[in-house]
Parts: C-alpha cells; structure tokens; sequence
C-alpha cells in the first residue's frame, strides 16, 4: 500500500489538536468571542441571588432555588465575560458561594469589589479577570425630598481595572431605586439617585475629560425616563446608550409577569473616550433557555479593544437611534 504523502500525514495528525483547540471536534469559534486584543463586560441582576423570605414565615432564610443558581452559574460560564458587574447579590457568604459556583465552571475572577450597606442581601459586586486598581464606592451620597433626607439605597461602586499595562477603564455600577411603591415616590428618588450618579461622571470627566468610563447596571427604568435622562447627562451629551440587542433584534432586559411586560432596563453606558473601542457585532443582550431559569433580567454584554482609539464625531450620533424615541403616527 502507497503511503499518504507527507503533507496528507500532516495534516491529519494536526485534526486532534485542532479539536483539543476548539473544545471539540467540528466545533467552530465562536464569534462573538473576544479576540486576543479584546475584553468583554457584562452586568447582570441576579434576581435575589440571597437569602430571603420565600415561604412566608417572615424569615430571610430560603437561598434562591438551586435550579435558579445553576442557571445563573452556567449562562455567565457560557458567555465567560472578563469583567462581570452583578446586582441582587446577598451577603458575604452568599457572595463567596456564587463566585465559589464560577469558579467550578472555569471562571476564576481573581479580582473583586463587593458593595454592602448594612447587612443587606441586595448589594453589588465587581467580579474581574484583569486587576482591579483603584477603588472609590460611593456609600454616603443623599438627596432631599421635601424634609427628608435620603441616602442612596445601594450605593455605587466605582473601581478602576486594568486590562493591559497600556489600558484601564473606570467602571460605575448602579442599582437604582425600584419600582416598589415609597411614600416619598419612587420615580423621584430613582430620579436623585440617577442624577448623583451623573454627579460621579461628570467627577471623573472634568479630572480627564477622554477617560475611559463605563456605567453599568439596573436602572429600573425605561430609556425615556427622568432617570436615564439624568444618568446620561447635558441631553445624552456625557454617557452613550450602547443598546444592545438579541440575536432576533429585541432589546428587552426583563420580564415583568404581574403586567405581562417586556422593558429595556439594564444599561451600558459608555464615555466618548470608551466609546470607539466599542466591538458593535459582539455586543449583545445575552439570550437562551438558561437566562429564562436564572432570573427576570437578561444580561447585557459588551466587547471592547483592549487600546485606547481616538474619539471621532459627535456622542449624540455615535449612539445608534433608540428605537424607544421614534415617531409613529
């Protein structure tokens, strides 16, 4: 029998590391992957990823359900974000048991910011593959209505990462104020809070006005709102909306079942100095059968270059068009 030829050989002994490189054979890349000089941030509600009271017996015991976690768990395994911005996460012990999940599934986040006011089990947290460099939450913002005196509920975090020696972005996450009924009105005190937000961008845009600045989070609340008015700024001057969407085009981030409603609530805000570096094709809200079990929210990812592109055009024409703002008859 003639032997192959050398190059026929060849290549078929590169098949098995060709596999081994994919994961498994016939598997092609993705390609929504970031590619080597790329990173990806998602923010994500966990949706009550904490103890609380879930029979009815007034105590906050009942972690989420364990389905729920696992759900949680694998979505974020399968997008593998490299830097992960979560809301809705219990306390301490609940925090190192969720990163504990993710690091069984391949994501060890060596770096982390954790937010907790008081002891409650709706906090905030930073979870990064990059070294987070500096660190600033914001705890002790307030604002008035009428008499009162408010803080913001949740505060802010607000950590610097570095991604490579040539390149760091400043990340702000918020959870503003839900839709829960208060007495001194929940629209406005999301409203304040929004605005205090603008306050810590508008901080760090004054120190450098190209700085690279990323906001992120659950503003419970739709584009058109005070709220996001206020979180963007000087009439969206400051912040670009990314608005990412689903593979089918939807743009949805939660599901409200008592209304029966779809709505854009999670955002990813970007500075014009982030803004080029923005990967527009990997950018997306994160879909599937898992992000149905793992909470009421759907994440919202981003990709950026991993170097600093120089700001072209104007903010307000480098967002795309929220479809929320056209005109119908």
């Amino acid at each position: 029998m003639t032997p192959a030829p050398t190059s026929a050989r060849l290549s078929r002994s590169l098949v098995p590391l060709a596999c081994l490189l994919l994961a498994a054979c016939g598997r092609a890349p993705d390609p929504l992957a970031p590619a080597a000089d790329e990173f990806s941030v998602m923010t994500y509600n966990l949706h009550q990823y904490a103890l609380a009271d879930r029979d009815g017996d007034g105590q906050k015991s009942e972690p989420k359900p364990e389905a729920e976690r696992a759900a949680a768990a694998d979505l974020i395994a399968q997008a593998r974000p490299d830097v992960l911005a979560v809301q809705e996460i219990g306390g301490p012990a609940v925090f190192e048991e969720f990163r504990y999940a993710l690091a069984s599934r391949g994501l060890d986040y060596g770096h982390a910011e954790y937010l907790q006011r008081g002891e409650s089990e709706i906090n905030l947290a930073v979870l990064s593959r990059f070294p987070i460099v500096s660190r600033q939450p914001h705890t002790d913002d307030r604002y008035s209505i009428g008499t009162a005196e408010i803080p913001v509920l949740r505060g802010f975090a607000d950590v610097e990462i570095e991604v490579n020696p040539q390149y760091r972005f400043r990340l702000l996450v918020a959870h503003l104020k839900s839709k829960v009924f208060h007495a001194l009105g929940q629209t406005e005190m999301r409203r304040n809070e929004a605005r205090l937000l603008n306050k810590h961008v508008r901080a760090i845009l004054k120190e450098n006005p190209e700085a690279n600045l990323l906001v992120a989070g659950d503003f419970n609340d739709t584009y058109r709102s005070a709220a996001l008015r206020e979180a963007l700024g000087e009439q969206g001057g400051l912040l670009a909306d990314l608005r990412p969407a689903d593979a089918d085009g939807d743009v949805w981030t939660r599901f409200e079942p008592a209304f029966d409603e779809y709505a854009r609530i999670d955002y990813l805000l970007a500075s014009r100095g982030m803004l080029p570096e923005v990967v527009r094709e990997k950018t997306r809200v994160v879909h599937g059968p898992l992000a149905y079990q793992a909470s009421d929210h759907r994440p919202v990812m981003a990709v950026f270059k991993a170097v600093d592109l120089a700001p072209t055009g104007d903010m307000r024409e480098s967002s795309a068009k929220p479809a929320e703002l056209q005109e119908t008859d």
